[in-house]
């Protein structure tokens, strides 16, 4: 009688999960149109759209290699680094996996709304570098804290870490470190400043290290450490996504065809000295213009907030951020 309930029970879960699988293929390509879509008309910024058409596509390929019996998140979920399945390149993968509809969900709804955020204030390389970079500090922070803390002995061997929590904690930390006191707004609380709002979340992960996701939360800290580190870095000077970005461009020139094509040779004109250093002066005093009016328009919106700027104003700002 057991038996044949658990049998039903297994029947009817088959089926639903086939359902579920089935509804969520046919709106993948609704989901990446409506993407491309909102990109075209600039509501989504470009590196933004990127991030969640990976972070889509991987979550998608892990349900279709779920229906062959492939279990993608053993092989592209980061392992601790003693493990005979972990592999070095699961710090970079682990971070577009993820667990479930509503991880993804939610992780790519604060990439939307924070990096949109993150984007008046750094450049789009910047949000690029920084999503890697904090996954990779929170990969390691994880492991770290599973090999040193007795707590984790027993789940050392078995844990998995998925999600790009960590990712999106940087650009969250970043933000707030950026700007303090730049208000959003939250839905039932109403206006917020960004430091109180970081310190709910990195102070929800702290409380929460001794409970069941304890790798996750640990590696959300790894993440914000990485995006205070970025901003403060970076206000002296320092650029940490450097050289992250610099693999990531000489990786992507590999795929365009201007790679390969042969360089014609210079041709070097002599004379005409004067039109150069007129074209140079020209050059020069136009681009300190603009940078004169980024200026401008930021502290516009340090004082009275992103809703005061003119389409004209934001559109130059945004156009500033893809730089």
């Amino acid at each position: 009688s057991n038996k044949n309930i658990k049998k039903t029970q297994q029947i009817i879960e088959k089926e639903l999960i086939g359902k579920l699988f089935h509804a969520l293929k046919q709106n993948l390509f609704v989901l990446l149109r409506s993407l491309l879509k909102y990109s075209e008309y600039k509501i989504m910024p470009t590196v933004t759209k990127n991030l969640i058409i990976i972070n889509v596509l991987v979550f998608f390929g892990t349900l279709v290699a779920q229906r062959y019996g492939i279990d993608l998140t053993n092989y592209l979920g980061l392992h601790f680094f003693l493990a005979s399945d972990f592999n070095p390149a699961q710090l970079i993968t682990y971070m577009f996996m993820h667990a479930g509809l509503l991880h993804i969900l939610f992780n790519m709804l604060w990439l939307y709304w924070f990096g949109s955020l993150f984007l008046h204030f750094f450049s789009a390389k910047h949000l690029r570098g920084l999503y890697i970079l904090g996954g990779i500090l929170g990969g390691l922070l994880y492991m770290v804290a599973y090999n040193v803390f007795p707590l984790f002995n027993q789940e050392v061997a078995v844990s998995t870490l998925v999600g790009a929590s960590a990712s999106v904690l940087a650009i969250v930390a970043a933000t707030a470190y950026r700007e303090p006191n730049y208000r959003v707004q939250l839905f039932l609380f109403g206006a917020i400043r960004l430091k109180y709002l970081a310190l709910v979340v990195i102070g929800i992960d702290v409380l929460s290290i001794t409970s069941s996701n304890a790798g996750g939360h640990i590696a959300h800290l790894g993440g914000a450490l990485a995006g205070l580190w970025f901003a403060a870095s970076l206000s002296k000077g320092a650029d940490l996504t450097a050289w992250i970005n610099w693999l990531l461009d000489a990786f992507i020139s590999l795929f365009q065809k201007k790679t390969w094509k042969h360089k014609p040779k210079m041709k070097v004109h002599y004379g005409g000295g004067t039109t150069s250093r007129e074209k140079d002066y020209d050059y020069n005093a136009h681009k300190k213009a603009q940078s004169d009016e980024i200026d401008r328009i930021l502290d516009k919106l340090k004082k009275s907030g992103y809703d005061s700027l003119t389409t004209e104003e934001k559109k130059s700002l945004f156009d500033a951020s893809k730089r």
